[in-house]
């Protein structure tokens, strides 16, 4: 721990406190998996994370902020992940990329177990609730931008309301992947790559009016 701290302050101060945060934040996301929401004080973060518990104030003031920093890093993520697709292949493939990384905890993506506890203290505390809300929101618009754009000359044939639709059984799907990675993980992956192409296939298809 030592050599890392030493690295941590021989750093430009902007690149120290955004490390910082960044170790914070990962600490927050072991402790929050490990032990549940709400028996993970900030104390626990700040030993996990190796610094000391008056000093995590200095970047957030509470657990619920930490959890807003989450969910933007999150965002941050999915926008980047919408932005690389191509095709409806793309998504699939990238689904079930999450799928397996879900189901075998990497630490690279939001943890399953994680999302369920964020949504959990979102019914209790309107901050995260208007985070997680807005993250939805921004994602929604930009999956509909694409299907637009993927749809060239016939977007303008796809109504709002057909999208908005297509929108909320993306979004509830990808929820029900994370749910089913964690709680059976031996899940026939097969069944699993086929469940994510049928619906990646009619998602994307402008022309269905099976999602309208």
């Amino acid at each position: 721990m030592s050599a890392r701290l030493n690295d941590t302050e021989a750093c430009d101060p902007k690149d120290r406190g955004q490390q910082q945060r960044e170790r914070i934040l990962y600490a927050a996301k072991r402790c929050f998996i490990d032990n549940g929401f709400h028996a993970a004080s900030m104390a626990n973060i700040a030993e996990t994370a190796g610094i000391s518990a008056g000093l995590i104030y200095r970047y957030f003031e509470s657990k619920s902020a930490i959890v807003q920093a989450i969910i933007e890093g999150q965002l941050v993520e999915r926008q980047e992940s919408i932005a690389s697709l191509q095709s409806e292949q793309d998504l699939a493939e990238r689904l079930q990329e999450l799928y397996r990384a879900w189901r075998d905890g990497d630490a690279s993506v939001m943890n399953a177990a994680l999302f369920l506890e964020m949504t959990a203290e979102a019914t209790r505390d309107e901050r995260i609730a208007a985070a997680l809300a807005n993250a939805d929101r921004s994602c929604g618009d930009q999956f509909m931008a694409w299907v637009r754009k993927r749809a060239g000359a016939r977007a303008a044939f796809v109504d709002e309301h057909s999208l908005r639709v297509r929108e909320l059984v993306l979004l509830a799907f990808i929820e029900g992947l994370a749910v089913r990675a964690v709680r059976e993980p031996d899940y026939d992956p097969e069944l699993v790559a086929a469940a994510i192409r049928c619906v990646t296939e009619t998602l994307l298809d402008v022309d269905s009016r099976s999602a309208a």
